[in-house]
């Protein structure tokens, strides 16, 4: 066991919190261990350290650079087998409520509330000998271009994920965002062929971050969207890059990309009401974001922020984990369809426990 891993090790005994977690397509690990065991929030968005925000509110968990330990340690892919399926039996009883929650999404769609809805599920599966070491190392080999992470805080739990998708990248007055949507399962076809639903569902997207950062931005540059893997799904993604006008606009940025219509609906504040008052559960942190706030902890440079939404995620409990799913609903939207696409997303975070 390297030194890295035994310092988790020590943390989770001493139960304090830590963060492992590595950028896309990087061969280094990051450990951040806090020295005490304190809920600190974020207050002012000026403050340095690792952020860890839920869904919902804005009680943003931070990891203080003041009160942490900073362990990097390389990181060597090896070939992951691969497996030709992950077991999975449907759930006739989730099937059932996912499907009544998309039809009436559906309908809300078509009677004009809103015209895109992100709804999602939880499912929880058994895990045995539970290890960060090897759960990690599987999400680092398995998903090379995710943002891979395992949180821990004694007061809130422990969450792992693979995400793909960034929610901003911050270095002084330029910032970087992405608009991800659509979802097709991968078939190693050179050429995808998206469906207008899928075309629709992502330009959803991209243009609620043009409209709404317009004021605090100049000089955008918007990408052409393209075909993106992750792992073994493909989405629609679009990039976004501009300029600040003011560096204390960071807080007011985050604010409108947060939740983006990606894992929230469009518009936002309408779909999200639909979200609390119909999921039926407490999201927490899965479609939250976190990251590195006001500093790169491998180079040490402050006013560089590298942010990504949490998705692809999941709780460890004592015997089990907890896995998030959603899927963006629209007007052409087919609810058994639905349900299958948060099947096989759910098949992102059963490689890694498998």
């Amino acid at each position: 066991m390297t030194d890295l891993f035994l310092k988790v090790k020590t943390q989770q005994e001493q139960n304090l919190p830590f963060v492992l977690y590595s950028k896309p397509n990087a061969n280094c690990i990051v450990g951040l261990f806090q020295n005490n065991d304190h809920l600190y929030f974020v207050e002012d968005f000026n403050e340095k350290g690792f952020v860890f925000a839920p869904f919902d509110g804005e009680n943003y968990v931070f990891l203080p650079e003041e009160h942490l330990q900073i362990i990097t340690e390389e990181f060597h892919f090896h070939e992951v087998p691969q497996q030709t399926s992950v077991f999975y039996e449907i759930d006739e009883s989730a099937k059932i409520n996912f499907e009544n929650l998309v039809e009436k999404a559906v309908n809300h769609i078509n009677s004009g509330y809103f015209q895109k809805v992100v709804l999602s599920r939880k499912e929880s599966v058994t895990i045995n000998n539970f290890e960060v070491e090897t759960l990690f190392k599987n999400m680092l080999n398995i998903y090379p271009s995710a943002f891979k992470y395992c949180f821990f805080h004694p007061k809130i739990g422990m969450w792992m994920g693979a995400t793909p998708e960034q929610l901003l990248k911050v270095k002084e007055f330029e910032i970087k965002t992405v608009a991800l949507a659509g979802t097709k399962k991968n078939k190693g076809k050179e050429i995808v062929d998206w469906k207008q639903k899928e075309k629709d569902e992502q330009q959803f997207v991209t243009d609620f971050i043009l409209e709404n950062l317009k004021s605090y931005v100049s000089e955008e540059v918007v990408s052409s969207p393209y075909t993106v893997q992750a792992g073994n799904l493909l989405h629609i993604k679009t990039d976004i890059s501009a300029k600040l006008n003011d560096k204390a606009d960071l807080r007011e940025v985050l604010k409108i990309l947060h939740p983006t219509p990606a894992v929230c609906g469009y518009p936002k504040l309408t779909a999200k009401d639909f979200i609390l008052e119909n999921e039926g559960y407490d999201r927490e942190y899965y479609s939250g974001f976190l990251g590195e706030l006001n500093y790169n902890f491998q180079t040490g440079r402050s006013e560089c922020s590298d942010l990504f939404v949490n998705l692809r995620c999941m709780k460890i409990n004592t015997a089990s984990a907890d896995l998030y799913i959603g899927c963006g609903i629209t007007k052409d939207s087919d609810p058994e369809k639905e349900f299958l696409e948060t099947v096989n997303k759910s098949l992102t975070m059963k490689k890694i426990l498998a």
